[in-house]
């Protein structure tokens, strides 16, 4: 089994409050996570309101199938539009 994890930190240029800033994570949360069948969750920076951390994460038997759905999964936050992708990481982990 392979379990693939990324986690992007998104910045928000014109967001104004916290519960602007939650709308905003919680709809790149769910877009993604219904489109492509995947685990997401807000993970840092809660209380930040410029700034969010998402993490989705996908289990597989191939590493790249796995690697594959991240890079896709990255790909379309980045399409959504919702803010500037500052940062992303990747990690692959075989069980």
């Amino acid at each position: 089994m392979v379990v693939g994890v990324c986690q992007v930190t998104i910045f928000f240029h014109d967001n104004h409050s916290l519960k602007e800033k939650r709308r905003r994570v919680k709809s790149i949360i769910k877009r993604t996570t219904n489109h492509f069948n995947v685990s997401g969750a807000e993970v840092a920076e809660h209380e930040l309101w410029q700034k969010g951390v998402v993490a989705f994460v996908t289990l597989g038997t191939d590493k790249s199938f796995v690697n594959s759905v991240l890079d896709k999964i990255l790909d379309f936050v980045e399409d959504l539009h919702s803010g500037e992708i500052i940062d992303t990481s990747v990690e692959i982990i075989g069980l």
